[in-house]
């Protein structure tokens, strides 16, 4: 009997107790990120996640990382391909193909690495900073956007290092887009 009683408290106690004081310390201090990092448009609808990346296909939008899971946050993870990989190797050149033809006069070695590869997870919301400035000619071409609009632009919402030394300089590609769309519609 005494270890039946000590499952129900044990149950009530860390199966529902400290789950709610955790999402209520959470929730009180960090709302945002507690309710999925939302990002909301000038309408306040939701649109993403800080937190997971989107595929853009539209050349009037800047493109993120190849997804292998298609930003599935319910799939997450990549294909553990090692660099000799010949099906890593056929989807790189496949995915550096597509980058040149939409940006002629650039070489393959000048095509950055995060967007011809994926992340670890296959969600990542982020790219460099040179992978968003070398797709800035195409995407000015797209939009009749001045390459110098364009490049302040990605200036603007280059993130840095967390805490300043954690990680690279990062763009987030979803928040680059909404305010390029913005430009976009007063352009019109």
């Amino acid at each position: 009997m005494k270890c039946i009683r000590l499952a129900i408290v044990m149950i009530l106690l860390f199966g529902l107790g400290y789950p709610a004081f955790m999402t209520g310390i959470a929730q009180t201090l960090f709302p945002h990120q507690a309710n999925g990092s939302i990002v909301y448009n000038d309408e306040n609808k939701a649109v993403g996640s800080e937190l997971i990346g989107q595929s853009f296909q539209d050349p009037r939008y800047f493109h993120g990382r190849i997804s292998s899971i298609n930003f599935d946050a319910a799939a997450s993870g990549s294909p553990n391909y090692a660099p000799s990989n010949e099906e890593m190797i056929q989807r790189t050149e496949k995915a550096a193909e597509e980058w040149l033809k939409k940006n002629p006069g650039k070489t393959k070695e000048e095509v950055p690495l995060d967007l011809i590869t994926n992340s670890g997870s296959g969600l990542d919301p982020h790219i460099s900073p040179a992978a968003a400035f070398f797709q800035v000619p195409s995407v000015a071409k797209a939009t009749g956007l001045s390459e110098e609009q364009l490049n302040n632009l990605v200036k603007k919402h280059i993130e840095g290092r967390m805490l300043g030394i954690f990680g690279e300089p990062r763009v987030n590609v979803l928040k680059l887009n909404m305010e390029l769309q913005k430009m976009i519609q007063n352009k019109s």
